[in-house]
């Protein structure tokens, strides 16, 4: 049953949305931006499975939800990050969510990581080490 399944946090494990041109602020064009899984443990993440979505509303008060994707890494090495999607700023507005799911071992790690709507701006941006000082939004 559900209740035997013991449900251990998931530690040392985030996802960072990282604009690939910071130059770009300020200027007419928009930098792209790309969604990386961080692995800040000292082992590998077996069999990683991540499907992410976004929903909210419109500015003009229309719900909508975007396309769910999913994407699968063999393995995702210690102290690594690992580049998932290309992410449009056009859905910063919305509530994007990153549903991971991985095996350490023969144990099975699940965590949903959400950014809820308009956090993903420059002012949230903070220093990531593993992507070699780089910038990005992180939730962990």
């Amino acid at each position: 049953m559900k209740q035997d399944i013991p449900f251990d946090p998931v530690e040392g494990v985030s996802i960072a949305i990282v604009p690939d041109d910071e130059a770009a602020f300020g200027t007419a064009g928009e930098p792209t931006w790309t969604v990386y899984l961080l692995n800040n443990n000292s082992f590998a993440l077996e069999n990683v499975l991540i499907s992410s979505d976004g929903y909210g509303t419109q500015p003009t008060g229309e719900a909508v939800r975007t396309s769910t994707l999913r994407y699968h890494f063999a393995s995702v090495g210690a102290h690594s990050a690992t580049p998932v999607e290309l992410i449009d700023p056009a859905v910063f507005h919305l509530t994007n969510q990153y549903w991971l799911s991985y095996y350490q071992g023969s144990r099975i790690f699940d965590k949903k990581f959400v950014f809820v709507p308009d956090s993903i701006v420059a002012a949230n941006l903070s220093r990531l080490d593993l992507l070699a000082g780089r910038t990005g939004v992180l939730h962990g």
